[in-house]
């Protein structure tokens, strides 16, 4: 019986974080939209229009030749990208916390269990053999 119990509390256990995975997944998609489709053209509009997906350090110009083609394309560190997932990574953690706080609140809190009542120490016990080895 208690195998059973075991296995049941187990079963249930996998299944609430099977669900978990599932929903943080689908919330994640739903913030990383968010932040790309409404918080980083509000960002970019106060920054003077600036798309940070755009920010770069370019280490090698591209080579054009002379019928228009790049023979070699530029070599260019995309800090803005970095920018933008860092935004994302710290929004998609502010929901997800929020979502947890939330959760927290609804669960009940369990009540301490009463104290077991404290039985005779050491000392009582040693008098109590003491007095019964006197008779």
């Amino acid at each position: 019986m208690l195998k059973e119990f075991k296995n049941f509390i187990m079963t249930g256990n996998v299944i609430d974080l099977a669900v978990a995975v599932i929903l943080a997944g689908a919330v994640g998609l739903v913030v990383n939209g968010f932040v790309s489709d409404i918080m980083m053209p509000i960002v970019g509009h106060f920054a003077g229009g600036l798309d940070f997906a755009d920010m770069k350090i370019v280490l090698d110009e591209a080579v054009v030749g002379t019928d228009g083609e790049v023979t070699k394309p530029e070599n260019a560190i995309m800090y803005g990208k970095w920018v933008n997932a860092i935004i994302n990574l710290i929004t998609v953690g502010f929901v997800l916390f929020m979502i947890v706080k939330a959760y927290n609140k609804t669960k009940k809190k369990e009540e301490p269990a009463p104290e077991a009542p404290k039985g005779p120490t050491a000392e009582e016990l040693l008098m109590e053999i003491r007095d019964a080895l006197k008779k």
